[in-house]
């Protein structure tokens, strides 16, 4: 009676942290999206009215989707970095952290924390 209490305590244990991976994960795909989405109006604006060309500015794009991101309130997971990249009309942004087991920690070989990560597209591109 007593191995099957502690089969169960482990088993909880691990849903436990499961859940609070997926979580994060999700949390981390909502931010990737809304920051890709806002970085892709990072259009270069003297392009745009001197010379009538559509383009993005590389580093206002990064520097948007980590502005979205601060502001996401993911202060909860740690090593957070957001990567923007731009091809074209195209923005993407990955987004990985470190979410810590609650449980896992605790029991002998297990690990206290594991890497998340998200990405998100966002075409800028005119229909």
């Amino acid at each position: 009676m007593p191995a099957a209490a502690l089969i169960f305590l482990v088993l909880g244990a691990l849903a436990v942290d499961s859940a609070a991976m997926f979580l994060a994960q999700r949390q981390l795909a909502n931010a990737a999206v809304a920051a890709a989405n806002d970085a892709v109006a990072a259009v270069d604006i003297d392009a745009y009215y001197g010379e009538g060309t559509f383009r993005l500015e590389p580093v206002r794009v990064q520097q948007v989707a980590q502005e979205s991101v601060e502001r996401s309130g993911l202060d909860h997971l740690h090593g957070l970095v957001a990567v923007a990249t731009v091809q074209g009309d195209v923005v993407e942004v990955t987004l990985t952290a470190r979410v810590d087991h609650i449980f896992s920690g605790a029991v002998p070989g297990g690990s206290d924390s594991a890497e998340v990560a998200a990405t998100a597209v966002a075409d800028a591109a005119r229909r």
